[in-house]
């Protein structure tokens, strides 16, 4: 990474930490139970076209479950392609929609920050900070994302992937993680 680009991240990570010490979380992660969420919000890096048919199928296993789903994409290319467009799940921004920090800061993402949602899930494996400013300021009850020692304070329930993992694998896990998480909570009634 060139010193340019260390110092832009260095400034947009001080930045996002200055925002969350205003920022009111109210979660209780010991209470989750993937059966009594309605709403779930995801983000992920669009740009690979196997990841998003991979978040296509998992948002339709979503709503099979009566669950109610918006996803924001992102392209880390300056355009979004030609074949994808918004829809009423489903909503994009590319790197030129980003501010010289790296934040984005359309009113799409701003409603998608401020969507009360019972589950947010972050498929950020690549470490992209749009994505990551999206989940730390989302006002979603429950936040589970990728491990990374740095974001304790965003996530509720972190699983261990390195960026050699695929958006498939990390999915896996977290169905794994959540189910683990909804047997404790049957248990503990």
């Amino acid at each position: 990474m060139s010193i340019f680009k260390n110092i832009k991240q260095s400034i947009a990570n001080r930045a996002l930490k200055q925002e969350l010490k205003t920022f009111q979380k109210i979660a209780n992660p010991n209470k989750f139970n993937f059966d009594k969420i309605k709403t779930v919000g995801i983000v992920f890096d669009a740009t690979n076209t196997e990841d998003y048919e991979i978040v296509k199928r998992y948002v339709v296993y979503l709503r099979e479950h009566f669950k109610k789903v918006k996803v924001v994409g992102f392209f880390s290319t300056k355009e979004i392609p030609a074949l994808t467009y918004s829809k009423l799940e489903y909503d994009f921004f590319s790197a030129k929609e980003l501010n010289w920090m790296g934040t984005p800061n359309s009113v799409v993402i701003r409603n998608f920050i401020n969507e009360e949602f019972d589950l947010l899930i972050d498929l950020n494996i690549n470490d992209h900070f749009a994505l990551k400013y999206i989940s730390s300021l989302s006002k979603a009850a429950f936040k589970v994302g990728k491990f990374n020692e740095k974001d304790v304070e965003i996530y509720d329930m972190m699983i261990d992937a390195d960026n050699t993992k695929t958006v498939k694998y990390f999915l896996r896990q977290i169905d794994m993680y959540i189910t683990m998480l909804n047997k404790v909570d049957v248990n503990s009634n």
